[in-house]
């Protein structure tokens, strides 16, 4: 083996480094484990977590479909567990609901269970007038995404001269009237309601309350916020109502629905 020599004096000189080139192992194949796989899109219930999804939307299968690129009858199978979805599949689903892959693999949310304590609630006057009529407290409003609005309201007794104020929203409006008695204007219409009463109408139309007691009325309201279902097959059930930008169905009857107590007779 050849050696360098050094002078006297002469520091020495480092001899250039060699490169050496090592074998990398191949990875061996990934096997993914088919009944595995089942096993945690069970566990998930992804199945379900979509159905839950589209039904917030009101969305059919079909319409869905129609935004995924998938087929009814695929999703049909995918809910129910019939079928096991690729990460593809999934992602397109994702995507129609603003979700990430992640939603349909972390731990399902706790049930949804509020508590709303009378003493937490707060009373606020009916908005868009100074001298208002009625006040209201919110009996949801710990509720995220609720699908319904319940409110208890107290109706002040009306002043001489009074013209009550109008309005409309989406969806349809559920009353029980707890106490005094109620005038409810209805496309025009009215209605008188007292005690035990319930009124269940298209909230689109045009409506109002009024006291018409010496003393203040008060009542359960419910707002639901989904379209009206509208029944029979005449020309009006085909036709829809346009509020601000959203369009909804309108009422095949104007009038809304009373049910009356039923009185029972006191013993003795």
């Amino acid at each position: 083996m050849a050696t360098s020599t050094n002078l006297p004096g002469t520091p020495s000189q480092p001899s250039p480094a060699r490169t050496r080139l090592h074998a990398v192992p191949e990875s061996p194949e990934l096997q993914i484990d088919g009944e595995a796989a089942e096993s945690v899109i069970s566990e998930k219930r992804i199945g379900e977590r979509i159905k839950h999804l589209r039904l917030r939307k009101s969305m059919g299968l079909v319409e869905l479909g129609r935004h995924t690129g998938l087929s009814a009858s695929f999703l049909s199978q995918l809910e129910t567990g019939r079928v096991v979805p690729t990460l593809r599949n999934l992602a397109r689903i994702a995507m129609v609901f603003s979700k990430d892959l992640n939603y349909f693999f972390e731990p399902e949310p706790l049930t949804l269970f509020r508590i709303h304590r009378g003493k937490d609630r707060l009373r606020l006057p009916q908005t868009g007038v100074e001298d208002p009529s009625y006040f209201f407290e919110s009996l949801g409003y710990l509720v995220p995404d609720r699908q319904l609005d319940p409110y208890f309201a107290e109706f002040l007794p009306a002043a001489p001269g009074h013209q009550p104020r109008s309005h409309q929203h989406f969806g349809c409006e559920f009353l029980y009237i707890l106490s005094g008695t109620l005038t409810i204007r209805h496309n025009g219409e009215t209605h008188q309601v007292e005690q035990g009463d319930a009124v269940y109408f298209d909230a689109s139309t045009t409506h109002s309350y009024e006291c018409c007691g010496a003393t203040p009325a008060t009542a359960l309201i419910v707002t639901l916020q989904q379209p009206v279902a509208i029944p029979g097959n005449g020309p009006r059930a085909n036709q829809s109502v346009s509020l601000g930008n959203r369009p909804m169905r309108s009422a095949s009857a104007s009038a809304p629905r009373i049910a009356r107590a039923a009185v029972v007779p006191k013993a003795g």
